[in-house]
């Protein structure tokens, strides 16, 4: 049975689907990992006759078996697989008219928020920022009929979740396209198309490689013509990730169910232990009853994930001190490896934004991020009693 068999096959479960993904593919000899096409150009069968792929810029097959896979995964019509999650990004934006309005989240993601105001400062879109969690600043965002809203839930790094079906019901109402980034969930654990939106982001250098060892993005479209206008823009831009990178990430997210399974069962724990810390301040998790929007994820998340943020009751030098100690969180920038890392947002992630723009999203100083891999949960439990023990 080839791959193409299998995928046609709606009884599997998304977990299984991946795993067979492109094994076992009889034009490839049956091989039981998929081989990757390192070729930059293929032959074609006369000078007007070109086969299935003629230019890796245009088309892989080791691309398209990975965007295959997301868009399977997404339940979408396609997905294009770019060079990094920001070149995903900019591929949306460049399928927008000079001077359409975007809509983002005020507390989106530094890169986001610095490239949308980049694209802005150009004149080549519009932006207005606001907190998609206010119905009356929605409204009036809405009433200017912005082209595109953007969602990222849950927000980085405060995991403000955002009820994704209500906002795509809104924005339908004026004509506007919704893209969510499901960068900090993956498909293992939110649908955004199934809620209504149009079109899926991610940085697949995230939890979708899962190994901290490739950079990658990806754009999943709900409609075949939004894909294909994806796919020719991306082609002629050259914004496409190598062959290799693909094949990587191909490789990492066969194992993606069971991370994201182990990786936020420790977050869980660990997020119950920072709750009844006494140097811990406050905790930003949705698993936790706390949450304001527990009752949200609960309907629309099938987890929490594995990323948390937690606020201390220390000053700069306490936090120095703390980071310090750690010997298991490695202290870096980005997320969903399988090892933990911690991260600072007023000084590494949301740097760019400035303090005035930091304040008023509500990230602070004292704020710091956790990506919770793989290790034994009571070792990164005891790892994080060390350095709270110096705040």
């Amino acid at each position: 049975m080839n791959d193409t068999q299998r995928a046609d096959k709606p009884s599997l479960a998304p977990e299984t689907r991946i795993v067979i993904h492109g094994t076992a593919n009889p034009a490839d000899h049956g091989a039981a990992s998929p081989p990757i096409y390192l070729s930059t150009t293929f032959a074609y069968a006369a000078p007007d006759v070109p086969r299935d792929f003629d230019y890796s810029r245009m088309a892989n097959p080791t691309r398209d078996q990975l965007g295959a896979a997301l868009a399977d995964l997404e339940g979408g019509a396609g997905a294009v697989i770019t060079a990094s999650g920001m070149a995903a990004i900019d591929l949306l934006i460049n399928g927008l008219e000079a001077g359409d309005l975007i809509v983002a989240p005020h507390d989106c993601y530094g890169g986001t928020g610095s490239l949308l105001r980049a694209r802005a400062a150009r004149g080549q879109i519009r932006v207005n920022f606001i907190d998609l969690d206010q119905p009356d600043a929605v409204a009036e965002a809405l009433a200017h009929k912005p082209r595109l809203l953007l969602i990222e839930t849950p927000s980085n790094p405060l995991m403000r979740i955002v009820d994704i079906a209500a906002l795509a019901d809104q924005a339908r109402s004026v004509g506007a396209k919704v893209a969510v980034d499901n960068t900090f969930l993956t498909p293992a654990l939110q649908n955004p198309l199934a809620l209504g939106a149009d079109y899926v982001i991610h940085s697949t250098t995230k939890f979708i490689n899962g190994h901290s060892d490739v950079v990658g993005g990806a754009v999943v479209a709900g409609q075949p013509a939004e894909f294909e206008r994806f796919r020719a823009w991306a082609s002629l831009t050259g914004a496409i990730a190598s062959p290799f990178d693909s094949w990587l990430t191909l490789r990492g997210v066969r194992t993606l169910f069971a991370r994201m399974e182990r990786q936020q069962a420790n977050a869980h724990a660990i997020a119950r232990f920072l709750n009844s810390h006494p140097a811990v301040a406050k905790v930003y998790y949705p698993g936790l009853e706390c949450h304001p929007h527990y009752a949200l994820a609960q309907r629309q998340q099938r987890g929490a994930g594995a990323m948390l943020s937690f606020e201390l009751n220390t000053d700069a030098a306490g936090i120095s001190r703390m980071l310090a100690a750690l010997k298991l969180f490695t202290l870096a920038k980005s997320l969903g490896g399988v090892e933990s890392l911690i991260a600072h947002p007023a000084s590494m992630t949301h740097a760019e934004m400035g303090k005035e723009l930091r304040a008023n999203a509500g990230i602070h100083d004292n704020l710091l991020r956790l990506s919770v891999g793989m290790e034994a949960a009571v070792d990164l439990i005891a790892d994080l009693e060390r350095g709270l023990s110096l705040c």
